[in-house]
C-alpha cells in the first residue's frame, strides 16, 4: 500500500512535469550580453571547471525527487546521466526514510548507477544532526543538499508551520555531518540577507534557487480541494536578483575564495546557465528541464541534452572571451525590465554591469 507521503512524492512529480512548457518569460531574458566583436577566444581553451566543491563542470542536476516507485525509476535515469556526462547530482529529499525505511532503495539506485560520481544528499531542515549524518551515510554522498521551503510549506495542505528553529538546526547538521553542506530554497530565492546568515552558519555552499521554476506555492495549491492559497505561486526572487544583491558579499563565491554560490531555478538552455555564472555563480543547477526530458523522451535523450549544453556553453564561453567560469564575471551586461527595477529599488547599480570588462574601459 502506498503511504500519504509516497502519494505526495507522486504528486510533486505529476504537478511539476505540467509546469515546465519552456514558455514562460524568465528574468534571465531581461539580462543581455554587450557583443564585443574582437573579444572572443577559442573554445578549446576554455576550462568548464567549476570552482565550487571541485566539481568538474559548471552544471548541476539539482535534488527533484524519491519515495515511491515511480521516483525510483526517475533517480535510476538521473544517475545514469550523470554517469555518462559527469554533472554532479542530487536526490530529492530524504526525510520519507527516516520513517519509512523501506523507501531507502529509491534514493540509493542513483548511487549504483553512478558508483563513481558526486552525488548529493538531501533533506529538509528539520531533521537532527544525527539523522542528517545517517542519510549522508546511506547514500555514499559526496555532499549534502539541506532545502529550505517555507513558502511550500505554508502552501502544503500537511505542511510545517513553524520555521524559527531552521538556523540552529543548519548548524548542528553542518557539525554533525562529514561533507560539504549545500543550503537549498526550493523555488523562493534567498536574499543576501539570507546568504550572509548561511555563510556565517558555516555552509560549503548555497543555492539561491530563485522562482521561475518548477513553483512549489503552485504545486501544493493545486493539491488543496479548491486549490486555496493560489496567491503563493510566484512567491520570492528569481536566481538572477539573488545573485545581483549576493555575489558581491564577502566570503561568498568560491571564485573569490568564499562559499560556493550556486543558482537554479527556471533554466531552460546553455545561455541561461552562461548568463548566471556571468552574474556570479559558480555553477547551475537544473531540474525542470532535464526531468521532462528524461520522462517524456528517455535516458539516452537526456545524456544528449547535457553534452550538448556542455558544449554550447564552452562555446559561449569562447564567444565572450571567458577561459574559465570566473572569468564571466568580468563581461558586461545589460540589466532591462524588471531585473533593473528590481535591482534599483534594491540599490544595485545596473549600470556598473555594463562596464565591467576592459573593452567597457577605453
Amino acid at each position: 500500500m502506498t503511504s500519504p507521503t509516497a502519494r505526495r512524492k507522486d504528486d510533486h512529480l505529476r504537478l511539476a512535469l505540467a509546469q515546465h512548457d519552456g514558455t514562460s518569460v524568465r528574468d534571465t531574458d531581461h539580462v543581455r550580453f554587450v557583443h564585443h566583436a574582437l573579444a572572443g577566444g577559442a573554445a578549446s581553451d576554455v576550462s568548464l571547471a567549476s570552482p565550487a566543491l571541485g566539481w568538474p563542470v559548471p552544471l548541476y542536476v539539482t535534488g527533484m525527487t524519491g519515495g515511491s516507485a515511480r521516483t525510483a525509476e526517475v533517480n535510476r535515469g538521473l544517475g545514469i546521466v550523470a554517469r555518462e556526462t559527469g554533472v554532479p547530482v542530487a536526490v530529492g529529499s530524504m526525510g520519507i526514510v527516516l520513517r519509512e525505511p523501506a523507501t531507502l532503495p529509491t534514493f540509493t539506485v542513483l548511487r549504483e548507477e553512478n558508483p563513481d560520481g558526486f552525488v548529493l544528499a538531501n533533506t529538509n531542515a528539520n531533521v537532527s544532526g544525527a539523522d542528517a549524518a545517517r542519510l549522508v551515510e546511506a547514500l555514499g554522498a559526496d555532499a549534502l543538499q539541506v532545502h529550505v521551503n517555507a513558502p511550500q510549506e505554508i502552501a502544503m495542505p500537511e505542511g510545517d508551520r513553524a520555521f524559527g528553529h531552521w538556523a540552529e538546526a543548519i548548524a548542528e547538521i553542518v557539525d554533525a555531518v562529514e561533507v560539504p553542506v549545500v543550503v537549498k530554497e526550493v523555488g523562493a530565492g534567498l536574499s543576501r540577507g539570507s546568504v550572509a546568515a548561511l555563510r556565517d552558519l558555516g555552509v560549503a555552499a548555497v543555492d539561491v534557487a530563485g522562482r521561475g521554476g518548477t513553483d512549489f506555492g503552485a504545486i501544493e495549491s493545486a493539491r488543496r480541494p479548491a486549490g486555496e492559497r493560489g496567491y503563493l505561486a510566484g512567491w520570492g526572487q528569481s536566481a538572477v536578483t539573488c545573485l545581483l544583491e549576493s555575489s558581491d558579499l564577502p566570503g561568498v563565491g568560491a571564485a573569490r575564495g568564499g562559499i560556493g554560490l550556486l543558482a537554479s531555478g527556471g533554466v531552460r538552455h546553455a545561455l541561461d546557465v552562461v548568463t548566471l555564472l556571468a552574474l556570479g555563480a559558480d555553477a547551475v543547477g537544473v531540474a525542470g528541464t532535464f526531468l521532462r526530458v528524461l520522462v517524456e523522451e528517455g535516458v539516452d535523450a537526456l545524456v544528449a541534452l547535457v553534452r550538448t549544453w556542455l558544449e554550447e556553453v564552452a562555446d559561449l564561453m569562447a564567444l565572450l572571451g571567458a577561459q574559465t567560469v570566473a572569468d564571466l564575471r568580468a563581461t558586461d551586461v545589460l540589466l532591462t525590465g524588471p531585473v533593473r527595477e528590481v535591482a534599483e529599488l534594491r540599490g544595485i547599480d545596473a549600470a556598473a554591469y555594463a562596464r565591467r570588462s576592459p573593452w567597457s574601459q577605453v
